[in-house]
């Protein structure tokens, strides 16, 4: 049978001390006091109750309890403990045998566990104190009681005996470690006893301890960890761990096989607490590569320095799109000799700048005031020189070194990993790096693997964490974009992050206006060396009519008939306009229901059969019409009542339909496939009045967001929805 051990003040106990009976409580963990004899009256065969007042002027120490037994003599008091003191035996009278056995354990545990600590906080030898630790151990194994400290007691007397004793040999340390292991199995070790797992990790790392004594620890800790930051010594000491799996002889190999092991057999970790974990140890670690330089602004210049530094050296900004149209090894020459003599010393190769800021007073006067602002920059843009990009000389040391080359490396496992991804990706989105190594060339060179996977997932949870997490923060779509620091080819990463960005961004033109602003230059170069996904984007900007400056749009269309794939796209993109002209030419019905069962074909046919620049009123229910109708709807100019009752139309297409028809006022997606990922765009439909979302999948807290951001909604049906 188990037993929880007996806490402080938790027995009201019968005492009796003979030939008298007196009642006891224990009150702290290291005492046992009774109540005093003169303030009691009692009868024989009686239980005695408390008076109002004291208990016995002298208390009992657990360290000075000689002997625990239950009694079992004949005509014996029943449920009774007896103590031997100095000077005479006190009884416990318990109200039933569970209560009395679970304080006869806990007395013997407690009076144990301070032999120990007195036997161990003195040790003469090594080989008697191993062997206690043992009995120690034991005894924490075997006891029937149920508590934490049953098993953290013993790991704290080990803890403090080897904090308090530095001369013990590597062999001493092997030997309390492989002793006190099968506690560790489901206890994490205390703070002091994993620093000392730290150091034997640091200074023994091929020790087999390592391997059969530390693995199952550091499992344990990250399957069940909860917050690092509580106990950064568990974290510390699962870095030193990893490390250390990194210094055998198979290196990254054993280390894979370790988060393979975390990670489990199947498609799906069962323990959701590894992954954060992980994550938290591998950002403390890269970030402990940086500290040198994040301490000692010597090595590593502010955001602010970085900026300055950079618009020295080119302190102009390259009139997009037509400079990035024709550079040029040759053209970055030039502009690298023009700025030599106003920031020394730089060093120009073919294809990057580095950039060595120079640390004198003068200087950095100078550059402070050129910028005129004490405000803290954009992350990014400190980073940026365009056409071509500035990285910071930053040399690490060789543990360092190896530190960040291991870490990388496990976020490029992780990244394999498909049930991982969404969860890193959210991780890592804020971008939790210091900028020192958002500046390190090799940092963001080997993290770009990581950033490919997102890309290359198709999981709009996965991809969409390139953007940044909010508006006026850097991403890394930013960071690995033409211009940003981390940015090492000629755009390939760029292309396929707009190109999965596009598949799924339902705010398409406030995406096409964000590249248009800030990213035009390097979409038109792309285009020109016959990027198909640039030479989309150059087309559905002058679609969408997102650039107004005449000579940009002439220079687009330029760049697109340079090549074949972009001429076949701009004709295709005339003859779609013409189209849409057509179509919206004014005349045409103001009224239109589409027959039921008609699909997104027959829509399509039917629209481009003449012009509907009038039509207000369109009724698609109970057809099998779906989300791509929308690229048709969207084409209707005059459009304010939309009916999708019983239709297929889901969340892509209603994305769409908030982007473009904002002038809509009444709209039926009654019965549709609708959740609150696409309801929630409806609040950029400031014009609508009626809407009627019976029967979907409407949450009550999208309910609410809605009504507090549509001021002119009137008519709402919610109805068989969680938010009736």
């Amino acid at each position: 049978m188990r037993y929880k051990l007996l806490q402080e003040g938790d027995i009201q106990v019968c005492v009796i001390r003979h030939p008298r009976t007196f009642l006891s409580k224990i009150l702290t963990s290291k005492f046992l006091r009774r109540w005093e004899p003169h303030h009691l009256t009692l009868a024989d065969n009686s239980v005695a109750s408390a008076t109002p007042t004291g208990y016995m002027e002298n208390s009992i120490s657990y360290s000075a309890i000689e002997d625990v037994q239950l009694l079992s003599w004949e005509n014996a008091p029943k449920y009774c403990l007896q103590l031997t003191i100095p000077g005479g035996t006190v009884l416990l009278q318990a109200a039933n045998s569970y209560l009395r056995d679970q304080w006869f354990h806990s007395l013997q545990w407690k009076k144990k566990i301070y032999k120990y600590k007195k036997v161990l906080s003195n040790p003469s030898r090594w080989e008697v104190v191993l062997k206690e630790i043992r009995t120690l151990v034991d005894m924490a194994l075997t006891s029937p009681l149920q508590d934490d400290s049953i098993h953290q007691a013993p790991l704290e007397i080990v803890s403090k005996l080897l904090s308090e004793n530095n001369n013990l040999t590597t062999q001493d340390h092997e030997s309390i470690i492989v002793a006190i292991a099968p506690l560790l199995e489901n206890n994490h070790p205390p703070p002091d006893l994993c620093e000392f797992f730290c150091k034997h990790c640091r200074e023994r790392p091929r020790s087999m301890v390592v391997i059969e004594v530390f693995t199952p620890v550091v499992q344990r800790i990250l399957k069940h960890n909860m917050d690092f930051g509580k106990c950064p010594r568990l974290r510390l000491f699962t870095q030193e761990y990893i490390l250390a799996l990194n210094e055998l002889n198979a290196g990254m190999e054993v280390v894979k096989k370790f988060i393979h092991s975390m990670h489990g057999p199947t498609g799906q970790c069962p323990h959701p607490r590894v992954l954060p974990n992980l994550v938290a140890v591998c950002l403390a670690a890269i970030y402990s590569c940086y500290e040198e330089f994040i301490n000692s602004r010597d090595n590593s210049p502010s955001l602010k320095e970085i900026r300055n530094g950079c618009q020295q050296q080119c302190d102009r900004k390259p009139n997009l799109p037509l400079r990035l149209l024709h550079t040029s090894p040759d053209l970055v020459s030039q502009e690298a000799t023009l700025t030599e003599s106003r920031l020394k010393p730089v060093i120009v190769t073919s294809n990057e700048i580095h950039v060595e800021l120079e640390r004198n007073n003068t200087a950095n006067q100078k550059m402070t005031a050129n910028v005129g602002n004490d405000s803290e920059p954009n992350l990014i843009d400190c980073l940026m020189v365009s056409p071509t990009c500035s990285t910071m000389s930053i040399e690490l040391s060789a543990q360092a070194d190896r530190i960040l080359g291991c870490y990388v490396e496990i976020l490029k496992m992780l990244s394999d990993y498909d049930d991982w991804r969404p969860a890193l990706a959210s991780l890592l989105q804020p971008i939790p790096f210091p900028k020192e190594a958002l500046a390190h060339e090799k940092f963001t060179k080997e993290l770009k693997y990581v950033i490919q996977r997102f890309a290359e997932d198709p999981r709009q949870e996965v991809h969409s964490c390139l953007l940044s997490v909010r508006a006026g923060k850097d991403g890394w779509f930013q960071l690995y974009s033409p211009g940003g620091v981390a940015c090492d080819d000629d755009g390939e990463l760029f292309a396929s992050m707009v190109h999965i960005l596009m598949g799924s961004c339902y705010k398409t033109k406030k995406f096409l206006l964000s590249l248009a602003e800030n990213k035009l230059g390097p979409c038109m170069l792309l285009a020109l060396r016959g990027n198909q996904t640039m030479v989309e984007i150059l087309c559905l900007m002058l679609e969408y009519n997102i650039i107004d400056n005449n000579d940009t749009q002439l220079q687009i269309i330029s760049t697109l008939e340079s090549t074949d794939v972009g001429k076949r796209m701009y004709e295709q993109l005339c003859d779609r306009q013409r189209e849409l002209k057509e179509l919206q030419r004014k005349g045409g019905p103001t009224r239109l229901t589409l027959p039921s069962k008609s699909t997104d074909a027959d829509l399509a046919r039917l629209l481009s059969s003449g012009s509907f620049g009038n039509l207000e009123n369109l009724s698609l229910a109970f057809t099998n019409v779906t989300s791509a109708c929308a690229e048709h709807l969207i084409k209707l100019p005059s459009l304010k009542q939309l009916n999708l009752w019983s239709t297929q139309f889901g969340d892509a297409g209603l994305r769409l339909l908030s982007e473009h028809l904002t002038m809509l006022q009444v709209l039926n997606l009654c019965e549709t496939p609708v959740t609150d990922a696409g309801l929630l765009a409806l609040s950029s439909m400031k014009s609508l009045c009626s809407l009627n979302m019976n029967s979907t999948k409407l949450s009550a807290d999208t309910y609410e967001d809605l009504k507090a951001k549509l001021p002119n909604l009137k008519e709402v049906d919610v109805r068989y929805t969680e938010a009736w």
